[in-house]
């Protein structure tokens, strides 16, 4: 799932490290995220939006077709 965490997280001049300890995640799933590889669970999708003050929506872009 494509996603804006990289952009934000350095906006912010957090490393990995930091953002993952702020939101209770190894820096690994941080990585992971931002490289495209892991999907992160709701609550973690939630987590990381309050960090960030945004929308979910404004951080991820699940790219999903629409229903029909």
């Amino acid at each position: 799932m494509e996603n804006e965490l990289t952009a934000r997280r350095e906006r912010e001049g957090l490393s990995q490290a930091e953002l993952a300890a702020a939101v209770g995640v190894s820096r690994q799933t941080i990585n992971a995220i931002e490289r495209e590889r892991y999907d992160p669970s709701l609550e973690l999708a939630f987590e990381l939006s309050r960090h960030f003050d945004c929308r979910i929506e404004d951080l991820f872009d699940p790219d999903v077709e629409p229903v029909e």
